[in-house]
């Protein structure tokens, strides 16, 4: 399918073909009928790709300081490769649309295949033939509305959300700053609900076309006398709100609402205009700023908006899935008119011309709404061949690769380290959207990109299944591999529960192929010296093991029971195996405290926990989100046989160090390795069900207030 996209390093637009998205719970494939290009907000995100290096730090300080607090902890080239590699990534477009439901995920029995609907949100109701979108983001369109209308529903909710946050009462007056689709769109919905308004903008066009859409008085900023017309519109008392949905760097929005409003008047930001508040004005008036946040509750609420967790009706009466309800209710009864605003309507092939009259315009030809168009009878598949050039790789004395999964880890570590490896062929790539999928392809001379996972477990020529997707798909995929006997690298962790861990061992146990999990640490050069340093020794090893975590959001993924499984499970897994490592031992024991207050403080992000092994050792881990990000991440001390070793943070040198070796490509090189050589896998069953089994324990410690075993049986039983 066809799919607009944009290199945020060098901000070049293109239209590529593309696999289409992969059906998730929660929501439902959308064949695009038209979408939504959004000028003010479309220009900027491209005018941002477009600068410089220089120019993007200088926009954004808060991303430069993110990158140079993980130099400090990472080192300088492995910071400089991610953040080439996050700049190089292809960017959707587009986030509202309608068209017709063709596919319908577990979880979103509200809507039926066949179905018009409209779509919202960024990353989900893109400009592409086909769209997955979850279901608090779609709504159903009514019967009179045309998909060619409903397509503004997201600049309708919105818009909405803008009148919602001024609060008004039957009979106030407003005045709307800024007179673009959005302002038009604001001045529409107030006239719907039959409250006055007065539209301001500096463009005399602007104001002469919002006339034309019902806005009975209208004045031009610069050339009229605004501050005397909004007496007059107000009766002399000021208007009793404002809503500013211009986009401009300037405060002059800011100042004017304070001018024209009324003693204790209501202020609403919609657009993006500079904020400073004027305090004489807005202090002697005693004026209320509110800003509006996008189309309504909900918005940047993962367990709302991907999660389709909705809000009670009697606590959250206005979400952003209902203003995108009431804005086409109110087309459908011909309140709100969005038909005179279309001025332009381009085929998504010819998308590239819609932007060059919104970017460039040499003639400056007069636009307001512009659509895109999609062919609906057109047919799409989830898997695109790319070419395989003159020589068609080997299948013989080389590895071949199917990566499952493309998120920043697999394209920031486990890509670029398969590429360095002489016997290793990435065969193909499947994500679940199509954009990445091909992309990664592009990059790495995959033969295919597919959307469809199954077409990488079904592709006899693959020998080594990569799966890299989010935790709660680990093991479901892993099994599935084992079954059809192939070599299997899953990104850590392994399991995410008893019930997995113990599929996942009993595949590997009847499988012809090789079971590997991604941790890397043991593999690295430092964690080889200390092995071999302590290897012949006589007594046991003491090992501290401080890992300056760093802080995650309650709301990421990674938290979430289910699709991520938590920190101990998901990260404290890798430091578990490090200690099994170094000591050579089965762990037999493990108690866990942990330390949890304030609000933003999950208990898993500061945890203690004491292991101890069959050969007596002990080893400890101490993990926290509490210290300073300055602090390298990780620092290991090792005790033995009157010797003693530190690693800090696996890098050699300064805390400057220009590289950091956590073990990444020994790992893969090891596994490959042993696949060629049929050799058995680097880390064993046994030692891999280990690990995850003690992670699961940990909980149980941390639970009981209580030391636990680790029963040795329990993988298998």
């Amino acid at each position: 399918m066809k799919q607009l996209l944009q290199n945020y390093k060098a901000g070049e637009l293109k239209v590529e073909e593309v696999p289409t998205p992969m059906l998730k719970p929660g929501g439902v494939i959308v064949k695009n009928h038209y979408s939504l290009v959004s000028a003010g907000t479309e220009k900027a995100v491209i005018e941002f790709a477009k600068q410089s290096l220089a120019g993007k730090a200088h926009s954004r300080p808060d991303l430069v300081k993110q990158v140079l607090n993980k130099v400090k902890t990472d080192g300088l080239l492995s910071t400089y490769h991610a953040a080439m590699q996050r700049l190089d990534e292809p960017l959707p477009l587009g986030y509202s649309c309608a068209g017709e439901v063709i596919e319908v995920g577990y979880g979103a029995s509200e809507f039926s295949k066949g179905e018009l609907v409209a779509c919202a949100g960024g990353g989900y109701a893109s400009h592409a033939e086909e769209v997955f979108v979850p279901k608090n983001l779609v709504v159903k369109i009514p019967d009179n509305v045309s998909t060619e209308e409903a397509a503004f529903v997201t600049l309708g909710a919105i818009a909405l959300q803008g009148v919602r946050r001024a609060e008004l009462t039957p009979g106030e007056r407003v005045a709307v700053i800024g007179l673009g689709l959005l302002g038009q769109l604001t001045a529409q919905i107030l006239n719907a609900y039959g409250l006055p308004v007065l539209g301001l903008d500096v463009s005399q066009r602007q104001v002469e076309k919002a006339h034309k859409l019902g806005l009975q008085e209208g004045a031009v900023i610069g050339q009229d006398a605004v501050e005397k017309v909004a007496s007059s519109f107000s009766n002399g008392q000021g208007v009793d709100a404002v809503i500013i949905t211009a986009a401009t760097k300037s405060n002059e929005p800011v100042e004017l609402a304070g001018r024209i409003s009324r003693n204790k008047g209501r202020i609403s930001v919609v657009g993006d205009v500079k904020m400073d508040v004027p305090r004489k004005i807005y202090y002697e008036k005693e004026l209320d700023l509110r800003i509006s946040r996008s189309y309504g509750p909900g918005r940047y609420d993962p367990n709302y908006e991907e999660k389709g967790v909705d809000y009670p009706i009697g606590y959250v009466r206005w979400t952003e899935k209902q203003n995108m309800e009431e804005f086409l209710r109110l087309i459908s009864i011909g309140r709100v008119d969005v038909k005179p605003m279309i001025t332009h309507t381009f085929k998504i092939a010819d998308a590239l011309e819609a932007y060059k009259l919104i970017l460039e315009n040499p003639d400056k030809e007069d636009f307001t709404a512009v659509l895109l168009e999609y062919d609906p009878a057109k047919e799409h598949a989830p898997t695109v061949i790319l070419s395989r050039g003159e020589k068609r790789i080997p299948t013989s004395n080389v590895v071949n690769v199917g990566l499952i999964g493309g998120g920043n880890f697999a394209k920031g570590t486990i890509l670029p380290n398969l590429k360095k490896l002489d016997k290793v062929h990435i065969k193909g790539v499947a994500t679940a959207t199509g954009k990445s999928a091909k992309d990664i392809a592009k990059k790495y001379g995959c033969e295919y990109a597919t959307t469809d996972y199954n077409k990488i477990l079904d592709d006899e020529e693959i020998d080594l299944v990569i799966v890299a997707t989010r935790h709660n798909l680990h093991a479901p995929i892993a099994i599935e591999a084992l079954k059809r006997g192939k070599n299997v690298h899953v990104e850590k962790p392994l399991a995410l529960n008893m019930e997995q861990l113990k599929a996942v061992i009993e595949a590997e146990k009847s499988s012809q192929g090789r079971l590997m999990v991604g941790f890397n640490r043991r593999f690295a050069s430092q964690a080889i010296k200390a092995r071999g340093r302590f290897c012949n020794r006589k007594t046991p090893l003491m090992i501290h093991y401080r890992v300056n975590a760093g802080y995650i959001p309650p709301d990421h993924w990674v938290h979430d029971p289910e699709e991520g499984g938590g920190r101990i499970i998901g990260e404290v897994c890798h430091f578990v195996d490090f200690l099994q490592f170094l000591t050579g031992a089965a762990p037999e024991r493990v108690y866990a405290a942990k330390v949890a207050s304030g609000a933003n403080v999950i208990a898993e992000d500061n945890v203690s926990i004491t292991i101890d092994f069959a050969d007596g050792s002990t080893g400890t881990i101490l993990y926290t989100a509490l210290g300073d990000k300055s602090l390298p991440k990780e620092y290991i001390e090792i005790f033995g046989d009157g010797k003693a070793m530190s690693i800090n943070n696996f890098k050699s040198g300064r805390a400057l160090s220009l590289s950091q070796n956590k073990g990444h490509y020994g790992e893969f090189r090891a596994f490959t390795e042993a696949i060629l050589n049929g050799k058995p896998s680097p880390i064993s069953a046994e030692e891999l069900a280990l690990t995850t089994l003690t992670t699961f324990k940990i909980r149980e410690s941390l639970e009981k207030g209580a030391p636990v075993a680790i029963d040795l049986i329990a993988p298998h039983g």
